[in-house]
């Protein structure tokens, strides 16, 4: 049966492989094969590739898109346009643009069916009004008070308390996650599931393709199924050029009954609760919230759950508070969040860049990648150089080894500026989270890099004066205890060395 499953999993592999190079050896062979036609088409792509540099440089767009795409065309200037409008002009992602919008009009004032406390909000934390008014009233995301928060590291302390409540679920479970991996984590989790669907509670479970593209087989949605399971794969990847493979669902959340949920940077696999190791120790974060901020991750969930199958229903009948009011006490002020690619609007680059603009003693950042754009490069510094204490925790081991040499480039430019860099020298650290002046934080799973910034959906909580707002701090403090710090000197890298990080950061928007 495992070696069945093992060769269902890497046919699938070998064939989209093998289609995706015999479309990029078509392409090739047109444009090289030295017939007359040939050299028409090589003129007719050179002559696509100005057009689509013009249109670029007009475009409302991140400069480093701008930059890299439009260099790439200078290099390539028979391919480098084909390639862009390859990937940026789909049908099939407008058409997707279009469903997610109406899902989101149709469900968006459901979001306030709690209550709208925004008034008393922004009495309470005058200070930070404009996150609030922009998660609120811009992009639509409610602050609640009836809300119990709980900071959850690492791993292993999540995956207990997700156990837990999963136990308690009654109604309905909804996992969202961007990997899947059968182990000690997944299968305790997929035992509790079975028993809660014989006792007829509804069990959900979206997963991304390509976070488990070399994990579970084609068919595995089916086989959960079998078991009571409803299950949908966000983005199925197809052997075609397509910027559609771009946007992936990197959200990680559980909801049980609509009253608790939980986020943050912890996948459905062993190595995340350190069952396993890859990366030496793996440090990750997660958050627990209970009560009437619970609601925005169902409907986050709800609206993801639409786009994926494309069923239709009625999300107030999953509104947990509808017989009896939430008697959950309040603990500070809670915001959850979602950000998708599909909107252009960057949600969760916009909560970083509120909480460092409004730091005014120190801003402590825990980030698996630290790959920027000028915008937050700016603002960074800008804090660091007013006087505020700007603390990065980056990893010592790392999981992907360019993206760990471009994290290393920024280096530099922040230290230089007097932001504090440090490697966690255990291992490797996964958690997402801000925390700045002992009043406010973020936990969730957007990092500090271009995909996950501008191309992936994510989600968050903004927390203002909860008691996860000082844990965030404190398990910050502990952290640096088992860190490198990095200085000055550890950055003066020869020329070559100089000349191949910014090479990478050139290319740094497209990994």
């Amino acid at each position: 049966m495992r070696q069945r499953w093992l060769w269902t999993l890497i046919h699938r592999r070998i064939i989209i492989s093998l289609l995706l190079v015999v479309q990029f050896a078509i392409i090739i062979y047109l444009v090289l094969s030295g017939s007359k036609n040939s050299m028409f088409i090589n003129w007719g792509l050179k002559t696509i590739s100005l057009l689509v540099a013009l249109h670029i440089i007009s475009k409302k767009e991140k400069g480093a898109y701008k930059l890299t795409w439009v260099f790439l065309i200078l290099v390539f200037p028979v391919f480098g346009g084909l390639f862009y409008l390859l990937f940026n002009f789909q049908s099939s992602t407008k058409k997707n643009s279009k469903k997610l919008s109406c899902i989101e009009n149709k469900s968006k004032p459901l979001f306030f069916m709690p209550g709208n406390i925004f008034e008393a909000a922004c009495n309470e934390a005058p200070e930070y009004i404009p996150q609030i008014q922009y998660l609120q009233n811009f992009a639509g995301f409610p602050i609640y008070s009836n809300t119990k928060t709980k900071y959850l590291s690492p791993g292993e302390e999540m995956f207990k308390y997700l156990v837990e409540e999963l136990k308690k679920a009654e109604d309905y479970i909804f996992l969202e996650f961007f990997i899947v991996h059968e182990g000690i984590m997944w299968d305790t989790v997929l035992d509790i599931l079975i028993e809660k669907v014989k006792k007829g509670v509804d069990v959900r479970l979206i997963y991304d393709d390509i976070g488990c593209f070399f994990l579970l087989p084609k068919d595995y949605p089916q086989r959960l199924e079998k078991l009571g399971i409803k299950c949908v794969v966000f983005n199925p990847f197809r052997p075609f050029l397509s910027t559609k493979q771009n946007n992936r669902d990197h959200r990680k959340i559980a909801i049980i009954d609509g009253k608790v949920a939980f986020t943050g940077g912890i996948n459905l696999a062993d190595e995340y609760i350190n069952a396993i190791e890859k990366y030496g120790h793996w440090k990750d974060a997660a958050i627990m919230v209970k009560g009437e901020a619970a609601w925005s991750f169902t409907l986050m969930f709800l609206q993801m759950w639409a786009l994926c199958s494309g069923i239709e229903e009625d999300f107030t009948q999953y509104y947990p508070w509808k017989k009896e009011p939430c008697t959950i006490e309040k603990d500070g002020l809670v915001q959850p969040y979602a950000d998708s690619p599909i909107d252009k609007e960057n949600v969760g680059e916009h909560v970083y860049l509120h909480i460092i603009n409004n730091a005014k003693k120190y801003i402590y950042i825990n980030t698996p990648y630290l790959i920027i754009d000028d915008s937050m490069l700016s603002a960074l510094t800008l804090a660091a150089k007013s006087g505020v204490d700007v603390r990065i925790v980056t990893p010592y081991c790392w999981d992907k080894r360019i993206v760990h040499v471009t994290t290393r480039s920024y280096y530099r430019d922040l230290i230089e500026a007097g932001v504090k860099i440090y490697e966690y020298s255990k291992g490797f650290i996964h958690s997402k989270t801000f925390v700045s002046d002992d009043e406010v934080a973020t936990v969730g799973t957007t990092n500090l890099d271009f995909r996950s910034l501008y191309l992936h959906f994510e989600c968050g909580v903004w927390l203002y004066k909860s008691k996860a707002v000082m844990e965030v701090r404190n398990d910050f403090i502990e952290t640096l205890k088992k860190c490198y710090q990095v200085t000055e000197e550890d950055c003066k890298n020869n020329a070559i060395i100089r000349f191949i990080q910014d090479v990478f950061r050139l290319f740094a928007p497209l990994m």
